[in-house]
């Protein structure tokens, strides 16, 4: 893991790279620069070491990357658009300065920063993500002159990646920690679809795969090589004509309560158990 984390930090100078790592470094490089499109690092979090938890909600933000949104808030007389970018900065040229939100007063033009990417939080929850940009521009009367910051709410909604971002409030009214409340939704935030088939259903499915592959297979071998005809063209259809057999024969054997034909039960032959002899008439043999 070390390495591959070497790789990702170094992968803005390959040569650099390849010289010191050789052929190992370079394959390791290349397949940073494949999951590269997955990976979210522009926005970085202040602080000495990112978990593994944090970046991998980061890269759940992924397919958001650098996307714009925007919403306009009217305050009175005053009205104000509020620019968001996932990770990415809204000014270009010279003026940016890794800002991830800002606030640009419609009567004047004015531009606000209210967050910076190079300052980020992240935190997640089952359906949700909320993701924070801080050192943004100090407040010129408010919050006791602290930074601004920006918090946006992202919750799961599956039929859309990105929609309905606007800004829900201000909390400026306090003496510190105050700062602006965004929310939106998207399809990044929901949890994963979790596989619905039991190991039973997986098994029956193969099954069945399998006990068709057999069927059609068998029947194209017979018909084209074999050159059989009619139910010939089944395959092995002998062993299964013994099979179906065999099946009947030991169905009708534990299946039936009482046996086809009753045999006479034994006795002995003691005189007392001799019944009376019918009576035989011979008159016939008389002479007429």
């Amino acid at each position: 893991m070390s390495l591959i984390r070497a790789c990702f930090l170094l992968s803005t100078d390959s040569l650099l790279c390849c010289r010191m790592y050789a052929p190992l470094f370079c394959v390791c490089l290349a397949a940073v620069s494949f999951v590269a499109a997955d990976v979210v690092d522009d926005c970085k979090i202040n602080s000495e070491r990112v978990s593994a938890s944090e970046q991998a909600v980061l890269n759940r933000l992924a397919p958001l990357k650098h996307k714009r949104f925007e919403t306009t808030f009217k305050n009175g007389t005053e009205s104000y658009t509020y620019t968001f970018a996932v990770c990415g900065t809204v000014l270009n040229g010279t003026k940016s300065t890794n800002e991830g939100l800002v606030q640009n007063k419609t009567q004047n033009g004015e531009i606000t920063v209210i967050g910076r990417i190079n300052d980020t939080r992240v935190i997640n929850g089952t359906d949700w993500i909320l993701l924070i940009y801080k050192s943004g521009e100090k407040y010129d009367k408010h919050c006791v002159k602290e930074p601004r910051k920006a918090m946006v709410m992202i919750s799961c909604n599956k039929k859309s990646l990105a929609e309905g971002f606007t800004i829900v409030s201000e909390e400026r009214d306090r003496m510190d920690e105050c700062f602006y409340l965004f929310e939106m939704d998207s399809s990044v935030a929901c949890p994963p679809d979790e596989s619905h088939l039991s190991v039973g259903s997986i098994l029956l499915i193969v099954f069945a795969v399998l006990i068709g592959l057999y069927i059609i297979g068998g029947f194209l071998y017979q018909r084209f090589v074999v050159g059989a005809k009619g139910m010939e063209q089944f395959p092995n259809i002998t062993f299964w004509k013994e099979l179906g057999n065999l099946v009947a024969d030991g169905c009708d054997f534990v299946c039936r309560s009482q046996p086809r034909s009753s045999e006479t039960a034994y006795r002995g032959v003691g005189d007392d158990q001799l019944g009376e002899e019918p009576e035989e008439r011979d008159d016939h043999l008389l002479p007429m």
